[in-house]
């Protein structure tokens, strides 16, 4: 059974990585700044050649100047791709405040990667990123910085707006493009700050779609997320997984990975959940989430079974069906016996919404999210043998 509060997903782990070692983690995340330091470089004393190699200067040709190789297709590509994105992207800082039994308050550093997307000075990231922040810093890729305010997270999601007040002129929105169209094979940018090294450009493809993780609010998860093999490392969460033309396809989340860097295998929050619900935390400040009313889902051979509904909630209202108790009172000479057992008969298995099959509660829950509340949903259903359609009218959470 599928409880619609216990969704199945795949096994990765979330990381978020401020002020402590980077460990066994499974995410880009917040990071403590490590120091980059120049690598030494062992000094050697130059000899003078053996006389029997030693060049006669006066004879030696002058050294012709090679032309510059010409770059490739490909290469010429990544550098268009960054040229636009890069000023789209920003760095985020982070400063949090924890307590220690021996050492009292702390204060703790974290780096993470967010996208400008629009001009009033909003900045898109992933919740964890700012998350228990007492200070947050956003600096542009002209290197300044600015005070941001948290505009609105929503942890389930794992999304988050800031707000900087900077000149419109010094903003430069990223170009949202759509993850509905994508393709196993092409290829996938990603741009962020990996380590708190600003402007950092990794190449891939997408390596898989509708991949789910778990949530960072428990019991929950995220559904159809993309892979990707494009480098990521702590740090890197929040920024834009992008397409060859530049455009956000979505927004750089988790890796999987047992030392918390970078294993090839690292997940993206499609772009068309971000355009969902950007809106709503921009104005509300939180994502309002369409309620449904079905508590536990069930696969069975007739598609997905409804276990049980909230009473009086909108699948009930609507007329859905879930399992069906049933009670039946006997009696042996003086005593008597109330005899219980669960109809499963009488519930209806949900096959489609709106006319789109559904075949698993991750699958129910996402085509669920693309309404928004009050939306009237159109509910295919197998009613004692009959295919029948019911409407079902979402209700907000």
């Amino acid at each position: 059974m599928h409880s619609l509060r216990n969704r199945t997903t795949l096994t990765c782990v979330l990381c978020t990585l401020a002020g402590a070692v980077i460990g066994a983690a499974l995410m880009a995340g917040r990071v403590e700044l490590p120091s980059v330091e120049t690598p030494a470089y062992a000094q050697t004393t130059l000899s003078e050649p053996h006389s029997a190699y030693a060049v006669n200067q006066a004879n030696a040709r002058p050294q012709q100047r090679q032309p510059p190789l010409a770059l490739t297709p490909e290469e010429l590509a990544n550098i268009r791709v960054y040229e636009v994105a890069q000023q789209a992207v920003v760095n985020i800082t982070t400063s949090t405040m924890q307590a220690d039994r021996f050492f009292g308050v702390q204060h703790a550093q974290g780096s993470g990667s967010g996208s400008i997307i629009d001009r009033q000075g909003h900045i898109l990231t992933n919740n964890h990123v700012i998350e228990g922040a007492a200070e947050i810093q956003v600096t542009l890729s002209n290197g300044e910085t600015y005070e941001a305010q948290l505009v609105g997270a929503d942890a389930e999601y794992d999304m988050a707006v800031l707000k900087i007040d900077a000149p419109a002129d010094r903003l430069v929105p990223i170009e949202m493009g759509t993850s509905d169209d994508l393709r196993v094979g092409q290829k996938a940018f990603a741009v962020g700050n990996p380590f708190g090294l600003e402007g950092t450009l990794t190449t891939g493809i997408v390596s898989s779609l509708n991949r789910s993780l778990p949530s960072r609010v428990s019991n929950r998860s995220m559904t159809s997320m993309i892979q990707t093999d494009a480098a990521m490392n702590p740090g890197n969460s929040g920024g834009p997984l992008l397409d060859s033309r530049a455009r956000m396809i979505g927004m750089n989340v988790a890796i999987a990975s047992k030392s918390g860097q970078n294993s090839g295998v690292g997940f993206a929050i499609p772009v068309n959940r971000v355009r969902r619900f950007l809106p709503e935390l921009i104005e509300h400040g939180k994502v309002v989430r369409p309620d449904h009313g079905i508590i536990d889902l069930m696969v069975t051979n007739n598609g997905l079974t409804i276990a049980r509904l909230r009473p009086n909630g909108p699948a009930d209202q609507a007329g859905l069906r879930g399992f069906r108790i049933v009670r039946r009172e006997r009696r042996q000479g003086a005593v008597r016996y109330i005899d219980t057992r669960i109809d499963r008969s009488y519930a209806d298995s949900i096959v489609a919404i709106d006319g789109a099959p559904v075949q698993s509660a991750e699958q129910f829950l996402e085509a669920i999210d693309r309404f928004s509340p009050g939306d009237e949903v159109p509910v295919t259903v197998i009613r004692e043998g009959r295919r029948l359609d019911v409407s079902l009218r979402l209700g907000a959470t």
